[in-house]
C-alpha cells in the first residue's frame, strides 16, 4: 500500500475527510517552503501538494502564476526542490506530490525524476497538462519506482474519459470543482458534487476536489460528498501578501488551522 493510500486509509478508519495544502515550491524561498512543509503536516494536512514553478502555467490563475514568477527569481531547478523535500523527511512523514506541467518534469528525464523523487520521499506526481491517454509510458515509469500517478477530471470530462482516468490513477483522484483556471472563489460550483457522484462509478479510489476553495465554509461543502478538499490560491495569496517568511509560516499555520479544526469539530463525519 502506498502512502498515499496508507492516510486515505486512515482518515476512512476515523469516518473523517481530508485537508490538502497547496504551495508552490520557493514561494518565496526554498527554506520557507521547507518549513511550510513541516507546519502543514504538523495542523494535519492529509498530504501536501508541492507545485513546481514554470514559466507558462497555463491551468492557473494569476495567484498561483505570480507565485511561480516569485520562484523562479531564485534560478533554482527540479533537483534542489528534491533536496528540500528530502530535507523535510527528517521531520515529517505526511505524504508529498509533485504537482507540475509535463516540460519540467520532461527536461529533468522522466526516469530520472522517478528514481530521485522516490529517494527524495516524494510519494506521487500531478502533471497537469498530460491526458491520460498520454500518459502510459510515464505511468509505467513511476509504477515502477513505487511512485502513485494523480489525474485530474473536470466537469466537461466524458464518461470514457473518467472510466481511462479509473483504470491509470492511483492514490487518489483530483476533481477540478468548475472549468477554467485555479483561483480561489466566493462560492462553490455545484459541478463538482455532480462530477464526484459520476467518478464513483467508475473508481473506488479516494476523490479529493479542489479550485475554488477558499474558507471553512466551502471545505465543510466539500467534505459532505467528497474525501478531501484541496486549499492552494488561498494559502499562497497568503504568502504573497505576508511581511516576510516567518510571518507567511504563521499566517498559513493559522488559517490551514483554521479550516480544519472548524470543520472537524462542527460538520457530521462520514457515516
Amino acid at each position: 500500500m502506498s502512502c498515499i493510500a496508507d492516510a486515505f486509509g486512515k482518515l476512512k478508519e476515523h469516518r473523517r475527510q481530508g485537508f490538502i495544502p497547496f504551495i508552490t515550491a520557493g514561494d518565496p524561498d526554498l527554506q520557507t517552503t521547507h518549513d511550510l512543509i513541516i507546519e502543514l503536516a504538523q495542523v494535519g494536512a492529509t498530504l501536501i501538494e508541492l507545485g513546481v514553478p514554470f514559466t507558462d502555467p497555463m491551468a492557473d490563475g494569476p495567484v498561483i502564476q505570480r507565485a511561480s514568477e516569485r520562484a523562479l527569481r531564485h534560478g533554482f531547478g527540479l533537483a534542489d526542490v528534491l533536496q528540500t523535500v528530502s530535507l523535510a523527511r527528517v521531520q515529517t512523514d505526511v505524504p508529498i506530490i509533485l504537482f507540475s506541467y509535463f516540460n519540467p518534469l520532461l527536461q529533468f528525464g522522466l526516469e530520472r525524476l522517478a528514481r530521485e523523487a522516490k529517494a527524495a520521499g516524494i510519494d506521487g506526481v500531478l502533471v497537469t497538462d498530460l491526458a491520460p491517454e498520454e500518459a502510459g509510458d510515464f505511468n509505467s515509469v513511476l509504477q515502477a519506482n513505487g511512485l502513485d500517478m494523480i489525474f485530474l477530471i473536470a466537469p466537461t470530462s466524458t464518461d470514457e474519459r473518467l472510466r481511462l482516468v479509473s483504470e491509470r490513477a492511483s492514490g487518489f483522484i483530483y476533481a477540478v470543482s468548475r472549468a477554467g483556471i485555479t483561483g480561489a472563489r466566493e462560492e462553490m460550483s455545484a459541478e463538482a458534487e455532480k462530477l464526484v457522484r459520476r467518478m464513483r462509478q467508475f473508481s473506488e479510489l479516494p476523490i479529493a476536489v479542489g479550485f475554488g476553495i477558499s474558507k471553512a465554509q466551502h471545505v465543510a461543502d466539500v467534505w459532505r460528498y467528497a474525501d478531501a478538499a484541496v486549499v492552494g490560491s488561498a494559502i499562497v495569496n497568503i504568502i504573497e501578501n505576508a511581511a516576510d517568511s516567518a510571518n507567511a509560516i504563521t499566517r498559513v499555520r493559522e488559517f490551514a488551522a483554521g479550516l480544519i479544526d472548524k470543520n472537524y469539530y462542527s460538520t457530521r463525519l462520514r457515516d
